[in-house]
């Protein structure tokens, strides 16, 4: 199972504050069955630049790593990526590929909270279009309100795909409508977007169990698949 996007690396962004945060959460992902975990910090173009970004990234990596090496416990998969927040102008930035995930050409996009507007619309066209990324857009489920009719299905007719939190699952207010587009196939990633142990934990593993208690294994089955293809 991979969880797409959480927030472990310690110090970096508002996720994880220590590196042994960053150890539980991994001990909490591994105890539900996770064994690739995306590493995804927020990444903003308008405080630094993506290799300002790599190092700070780096450094947090290192850490995590030398104290994974001390622990001597068997952890997950670990994948560097990002949590890229558009901007206008985004597609126009040289070295935006650095910020996809590793070893693939997937750009995990945060949107605001808003109708995307047509600019916006066009430039996500326009990157996934290129070649240069494949836009994943993060916890779609928090921008569908906003949005025009027919926005989704424009995106994902051009090639967009979409992430969403396990939350979406989790929430009796929003259960019905993550089961109906995983139905769909409208959603390609989970990811828990965990932040820390106490307020933001991992809970991915409660998401694919209202999923498994909906849909038969084999649906299960092809959805973990067909993500290990994505990443590959």
């Amino acid at each position: 199972m991979i969880d797409f996007h959480s927030h472990i690396l310690p110090e970096i962004d508002d996720g994880a504050q220590s590196v042994e945060e960053s150890l539980e959460m991994l001990r909490m992902l591994k105890s539900q069955g996770v064994n690739t975990v995306c590493l995804t910090p927020h990444y903003l173009a308008m405080d630094e630049s993506p290799d300002e970004f790599l190092v700070r990234r780096e450094e947090a990596f290192k850490k995590l790593k030398s104290a994974i090496n001390e622990s001597d416990e068997e952890f997950q998969t670990l994948l560097l990526g990002a949590e890229v927040y558009y901007y206008p102008g985004i597609c126009k930035m040289e070295e935006l590929k650095k910020l996809t995930l590793d070893g693939t050409d997937l750009l995990l996009l945060e949107m605001p909270m808003a109708s995307f507007g047509e600019f916006a619309i066009r430039e996500i066209e326009e990157l996934t279009q290129s070649s240069q990324v494949q836009v994943v857009i993060a916890h779609i489920e928090r921008c569908i309100k906003f949005q025009k009719k027919g926005t989704l299905e424009r995106l994902l007719d051009c090639g967009v795909m979409f992430q969403v939190n396990a939350s979406f699952f989790n929430s009796r207010k929003t259960k019905r409508k993550a089961l109906n587009m995983f139905k769909e196939g409208t959603i390609h990633f989970i990811g828990s977007d965990c932040h820390n142990i106490k307020y933001r934990p991992p809970k991915i593993g409660e998401a694919v169990d209202i999923i498994t208690d909906k849909f038969s294994k084999d649906s299960l089955d092809e959805f973990f698949n067909n993500q290990k293809e994505y990443l590959n």
